[in-house]
């Protein structure tokens, strides 16, 4: 059974990108589906059920921290995985990630490869 991933960043071209970058690595997707922002995503999340999530940080409306601190402290949705890509990379952004449980984060660019690699290791960790 393949897996459930949702992509969170408030570029449609970016989330065209990530699909297509995780439909080119080996591990097997069942479904994936989109959100623009923090908000949205939060309700795709409350929904329909997800294995893992790629989000952006820096999204209008509700960006990527405050999507987490969101999904964080619902208990439904806290065990769910989140990956970061994004160009943001900071000491300051990596501590921000680090205390709020991020699984990975992939700067941009990213190669197949690279994904993989971290959807491997997130799922690893969550059984």
């Amino acid at each position: 059974m393949g897996l459930q991933v949702l992509i969170v960043d408030d570029s449609s071209l970016t989330r065209r990108v990530i699909e297509k970058t995780l439909r080119m690595t080996k591990i097997q997707i069942d479904g994936i589906r989109h959100a623009a922002n923090g908000r949205e995503a939060l309700v795709e999340l409350r929904s329909s059920p997800c294995d893992l999530v790629f989000s952006d940080i820096n999204m209008p409306e509700m960006n990527g921290i405050e999507f987490l601190d969101a999904k964080n402290a619902d208990p439904k949705l806290s065990g769910i995985p989140v990956v970061v890509i994004s160009t943001d990379s900071s000491e300051g952004r990596a501590e921000q990630l680090k205390a709020r449980h991020v699984t990975a984060f992939v700067g941009k660019p990213f190669t197949p490869e690279m994904v993989e690699k971290v959807m491997s290791n997130a799922l690893e960790a969550r059984v």
